[in-house]
């Protein structure tokens, strides 16, 4: 299939019901709101395709963005290939769960991200961040360095109630995944959470309290502790 009948395939699958929900979150014209599920079947013919997602992030149309992160080939993408990406980037749900996915199935993650999370503009700190999430969440704990994951926690204490509100966001879920899925460091993650205490941020128009002690408490509930997913990418 080439761009052009990707594109319509997708304005096919839009429910206005869904275009609204993500025009609530952020989201803006061009999108036709297509659900991430209805996508499967035409991502499972088309398996991914490098040249096809490059030109499909390329329209600017939020469920092309989205498609372009579900058939893309990690593999194939450089570091200027994620800058580029990420500076179309114009709201969280591409920053955070397109780009930042992406990015965790390479090789280059944690080079890339850490530019990112030192940069200073909140969406490419928040997908710096949230990167981390990614992989903390998938891989082993010996692709990590525990002294730098610690001075990240340090970081996260000293910065995150002066940070830009997705920094927010990804930092407080940072400081959480770290607690669940990077063992050596859960004790001081969990001081580091407890330390922090409640983040205000902003949900759409009110105001609301993230609190990362308490959603690790929910967690060892469910028996999380230690957990990995299979699969960065559905």
């Amino acid at each position: 299939m080439n761009v052009d009948e990707v594109m319509q395939e997708l304005e096919t699958l839009g429910k206005e019901r869904t275009k609204k929900q993500y025009l609530s979150n952020g989201a803006h014209e061009p999108l036709f709101g297509v659900a991430t599920g209805a996508m499967k079947p035409l991502a499972r013919m088309i398996k991914r395709n490098q040249p096809l997602a490059e030109q499909l992030y390329a329209t600017g149309n939020y469920d092309a963005m989205y498609f372009a992160g579900v058939i893309a080939d990690p593999q194939a993408m450089t570091a200027a290939d994620f800058d580029r990406w990420i500076e179309g980037a114009y709201f969280y749900m591409i920053s955070d769960y397109i780009v930042a996915v992406t990015l965790a199935e390479t090789e280059i993650a944690q080079e890339v991200a850490d530019k990112w999370i030192a940069s200073g503009e909140d969406l490419r700190m928040s997908a710096g961040w949230s990167c981390y999430c990614w992989l903390l969440g998938s891989r082993p704990d010996r692709e990590f360095s525990e002294d730098k994951l610690s001075t990240m926690l340090d970081k996260v204490q000293a910065a995150i109630h002066d940070a830009p509100e997705r920094t927010r966001y990804a930092m407080n879920n940072f400081v959480y995944t770290v607690a669940i899925s990077y063992v050596p460091l859960y004790d001081k993650a969990v001081e580091t959470a407890r330390a922090i205490g409640s983040v205000e941020v902003k949900d759409k128009s009110k105001s609301k309290q993230l609190n990362a002690a308490h959603n690790i408490n929910k967690a060892l509930d469910r028996g999380q502790l230690g957990f990995k997913r299979k699969y960065v990418r559905c």
